[in-house]
């Protein structure tokens, strides 16, 4: 008889998140601001919580300061228990010396004390830097009905991503016939979320087979998955339909963040049954001046807006001045914006100020990119900003006036 946990979460938070340039510079993608009052990792977490999963070792390593500091105890999620919780798990010095995890299945394997503790039946693997709401327990139900051995999340992705996923086919009952990792020409388009559950004995089997291969880049999706597959191991795809992005670019964060915006949104924030936790920030209501004006917007706490407010997303905190409009664009919290500024198709980074009658949009409506303000940015009076404002910009125009 098992006298373990049934199953414990190993969430990967320790991403780089290099594609969303400036704003991941100081902090790990999953620490990243998104929907107005949340972080990315809320998500996977508030999951955990609304699946019954109560036991979450969080696995960092970038920039893991604002990241820590946001999990805490894990309370606002649940997870302050004595019997599981939350666990924040560092690469950590031995004996033998400290390393970083080399990559996602060595960040597990080093953390084997963490689960061996538990002893659980089943692991479940997950991301911290995905926007989505999952029931992993429908998931952990599916891969008991067929008795496998590993199971993986799948989605239909547009074929134009494809080759940004590890892309599998299956067969009609669902088990996993190949698995290829981020192919430059795609077989089909069925992509593994990196949602994966193992059962604990096979996942230790195959970890400690990874690491005694010297030429393995001790990842699941390059190495122990197709490891598995080799060893006829039973493998199945469970199919979920419902809303996912994978963050990865300032363009899809910037239309994720948009997507909330629908009239009725793929992703629901306001679901009473499966509510997003994060830590609070105790603001008071947010104000509307008397000439403000806001349309298919979100206003957070302690926001002040005496503007025009068009299509866009404010982060508690945040100060719009008189005859200012913000459209399409994504405004971090605490963030102040002088009078009679325009602001288009742009994302604001966290304590920010942009001066009076300065203009952060396109010139011509031809480029597509979104202009970035990295925080704690000091744009002065009467600026022109037409593409990414990188930090040395903003030495060079603002005489060093940079937090």
């Amino acid at each position: 008889m098992h006298s373990g946990k049934e199953c414990v979460a190993m969430l990967l938070a320790g991403g780089e998140g290099k594609r969303l340039g400036i704003l991941t510079r100081d902090k790990a993608k999953p620490a990243l601001p998104f929907g107005g009052k949340y972080r990315i990792i809320d998500f996977t977490l508030s999951n955990c919580t609304n699946s019954g999963i109560d036991t979450v070792g969080v696995l960092t390593q970038y920039e893991p300061l604002i990241l820590n500091s946001h999990l805490g105890n894990g309370s606002p999620w649940d997870l302050d228990r004595r019997k599981g919780g939350i666990s924040l798990l560092p690469p950590f010095v031995r004996k033998k010396g400290g390393k970083w995890f080399k990559g996602t299945a060595d960040a597990v394997y080093q953390n084997m004390n963490f689960l061996e503790q538990y002893n659980p039946s089943y692991v479940l693997i997950i991301s911290g830097d995905h926007i989505y709401k999952m029931d992993y327990s429908m998931l952990l139900e599916y891969h008991q009905s067929k008795d496998a051995d590993l199971t993986i999340a799948v989605i239909e992705v547009p074929w134009e991503e494809a080759s940004r996923f590890g892309i599998l086919d299956k067969n009609e009952t669902g088990r996993i016939t190949e698995f290829q990792e981020k192919p430059d020409i795609p077989k089909n388009n069925l992509a593994s979320m990196g949602v994966y559950i193992f059962n604990f004995d096979m996942m230790k089997q195959f970890l400690f087979k990874d690491q005694n291969n010297i030429k393995s880049s001790n990842d699941f999706g390059k190495d122990v998955l197709p490891l598995m597959l080799k060893s006829n191991c039973r493998m199945f795809a469970y199919p979920f339909h419902g809303y996912w992005k994978d963050v990865g670019t300032t363009e899809s964060l910037w239309q994720a963040n948009i997507d909330l915006l629908e009239n009725n949104p793929n992703l629901d924030l306001y679901e009473q049954h499966w509510p997003i936790y994060t830590v609070s920030t105790n603001q008071p209501p947010h104000y509307l001046g008397p000439e403000a004006k806001v349309e298919q917007s979100m206003i957070s706490d302690g926001c002040t807006v005496f503007g025009e407010i068009n299509h866009s997303i404010l982060f508690p905190g945040v100060t719009v001045g008189h005859k200012t409009i913000v459209k399409d664009s994504i405004i971090m919290s605490n963030v102040i914006i002088g009078s009679g500024v325009k602001v288009e198709k742009a994302i604001i980074a966290e304590n920010s100020s942009v001066g009076n009658n300065s203009r952060i949009c396109r010139l011509d409506n031809v480029t597509e990119d979104i202009i970035v303000i990295r925080e704690y940015s000091i744009i002065p009076h009467d600026s022109i900003i037409n593409s990414t404002y990188t930090f040395k910009e903003i030495i060079l125009r603002t005489g060093g006036k940079l937090k």
